[in-house]
């Protein structure tokens, strides 16, 4: 069949109106109890397992992946209810913040220690919304809904520490006991969030929508309806310009959140100032400062890199030069250099050589790249040989990436399914008869 890009762009926007839903709801929790950070920690804890995971070889996704993440949540949650005091010195915020940087540095230092440790961190960071699958559209769904009728059956308790916690100490109630549970509750989304969204997404799908309903209304069915449809709003802008500018989805949904915030800010400051033709005219002489600020720097790095000032000029790999490096040393290459010397390989015989010569699936995804760069035929044959033989989810969903948008067409290959699976053998058949035509 045709490739379609909604079957992509879809699911991916389903994705974001789950997170939308219950992420708004928490946020505003979030942002009442001053805990600002307290999202990006437990989604950096919750990553932290899922690298412990890696470094025992468990693939992200699987199943033992996602409870070494939600035990390690779990903990997290512990240790933020226990740091609630009702008279301390040292600010909740300042404990999570910490508590934040050593997961950060933890899982460095773990991953440290796993093959292409980079790609990993570079996923916990940014997600892979683009690649999420109904079925787990579905999973998610179903887990954020019970968690919301937890919240909703003990909504008094919730709402009344994090609103006026001094009143529920009066009252007697035990405010660590429900804070663990907030926490827990709070855990289990994250650990299912950040797996397809990444920990930047979900940090900002919690407070952005929070901040800006907060500002609007005191209402908590108010502040829910605007933090859900500036989430619709943003997702749909989002995930339209991350595909027609090709940009990934998940950066560009952040990046118009951004955007979005900016907006509304600017509308309110002109909205409740006393002199609406004064504060128009700061706002415009506001922009006009950021545009020339931009300008310069702007016109600073062209002259820069006219002149070459603070450049490295590194020698491009010419085909002439090839036979003098050894094939073997270039999965030793950092990603960025090996790319930088396959831009110029044109050599067709070559590339294929080094890929068959190289076990390194990372390496050959590069050689695979570049000769598809400059034959689509031979290029796609070994993307789908690397296909058949990786164990590497992130490859797999790259190779796919690849096939699916670069000669335009898909078959029905399905990366839930293993690589035996009638359908995907047909699917890969299939896209080998169209490269060979």
């Amino acid at each position: 069949m045709n490739f379609n890009v909604m079957d992509i762009m879809l699911p991916a926007f389903f994705e974001c109106l789950v997170l939308v839903g219950i992420h708004s709801y928490l946020g505003i929790h979030v942002i009442k109890r001053q805990v600002i950070f307290v999202d990006l920690a437990l989604a950096q804890i919750a990553a932290l397992g899922t690298t412990v995971a890696f470094l025992f070889g468990i693939m992200p996704k699987t199943t033992a992946a996602y409870w070494f993440s939600l035990g390690f949540t779990f903990i997290g949650a512990a240790i933020f209810s226990l740091s609630r005091f009702r008279q301390g010195k040292i600010p909740q915020e300042a404990l999570i913040g910490l508590v934040y940087a050593i997961a950060a540095a933890v899982a460095i230092l773990v991953i440290d220690k796993a093959p292409h440790g980079a790609e990993h961190i570079k996923e916990i960071l940014t997600g892979r919304i683009l690649w999420v699958k109904w079925a787990t559209i579905g999973k998610a769904a179903l887990v954020y809904a019970l968690v919301g009728a937890f919240h909703y059956s003990f909504r008094d308790k919730f709402m009344l520490i994090s609103n006026h916690p001094d009143e529920a100490y009066r009252q007697g109630i035990s405010v660590r006991f429900w804070d663990f549970l907030f926490y827990l509750s709070f855990g289990i989304v994250i650990t299912h969030s950040v797996s397809n969204a990444g920990v930047l997404m979900v940090f900002v799908f919690l407070v952005a929508p929070a901040v800006t309903s907060i500002m609007i209304t005191d209402k908590l069915w108010q502040q829910l309806i605007i933090g859900w449809s500036m989430g619709l709003i943003v997702s749909v802008l989002g995930l339209y310009v991350s595909y027609v500018a090709d940009l990934p989805s998940g950066p560009t949904v952040v990046s118009f959140y951004g955007v979005v915030m900016l907006l509304v800010f600017i509308a309110f400051y002109i909205i409740r100032a006393e002199s609406k033709r004064r504060a128009l005219s700061r706002v415009g002489i506001g922009f006009i400062t950021a545009f020339f600020t931009a300008a310069i720097f702007y016109s600073g790095g062209r002259y820069a890199q006219k002149v070459g000032i603070g450049q490295q000029h590194v020698h491009a790999l010419k085909a002439e030069a090839i036979d003098s490096l050894k094939i073997s040393e270039l999965p030793n290459l950092s990603e960025d250099k090996l790319h930088s010397l396959l831009h110029d390989v044109t050599d067709l015989n070559w590339l294929e050589q080094a890929f068959n010569k190289n076990d390194d699936d990372f390496f050959r995804l590069a050689i695979a790249q570049r000769t598809l760069e400059i034959n689509r035929r031979n290029g796609g044959l070994l993307a789908l040989q690397l296909l058949q033989s990786t164990k590497l989810p992130f490859i797999k969903e790259q190779i796919c990436h690849l096939m699916k948008t670069n000669p335009g067409q898909d078959f029905g290959f399905d990366l839930n399914k293993d690589m035996s699976d009638k359908n995907n053998q047909r699917a890969l058949a299939a896209w080998q008869e169209w490269l060979r035509k």
